[in-house]
């Protein structure tokens, strides 16, 4: 039978063994360039609707719709790369994380919202 030791990936242990942390800062990545995207699919509805850009219409049916939530996920894509590569290594304090997360998705989901179009 497999010992304890023998299961766990030989990086896990290392870390564990030496006292320290893990790195947690690919997973925040992943939190915040949610968020980040959130709010950029909120600023191309604001943008849309101000008339200062038109996304392009990717697919007739949904028309504009398509193009907005294509250039969100291509920035959420871009900002979820870029945080990883910058943090993968790292231990970060996840609280902050997961609140400045809250505040962009908080924010990009106000911006989609009919009553915040008419302050324009």
């Amino acid at each position: 039978m497999a010992t304890h030791q023998e299961d766990v990936p030989r990086t896990v242990v290392a870390a564990d063994e030496a006292g320290g942390a893990h790195a947690n800062g690919g997973a925040l990545a992943a939190f915040l360039g949610a968020g980040i995207g959130s709010l950029a699919m909120g600023a191309f509805v604001v943008l849309n609707e101000a008339g200062i850009f038109a996304a392009p219409s990717f697919y007739g049916p949904t028309g504009g719709l398509s193009g907005r939530s294509t250039l969100a996920v291509v920035v959420w894509v871009v900002a979820w790369i870029w945080l990883h590569r910058r943090w993968r290594s790292r231990e970060l304090e996840a609280r902050t994380v997961y609140v400045a997360t809250l505040v962009l998705a908080a924010l990009g989901l106000l911006a989609t919202l009919p009553p915040v179009w008419g302050l324009l």
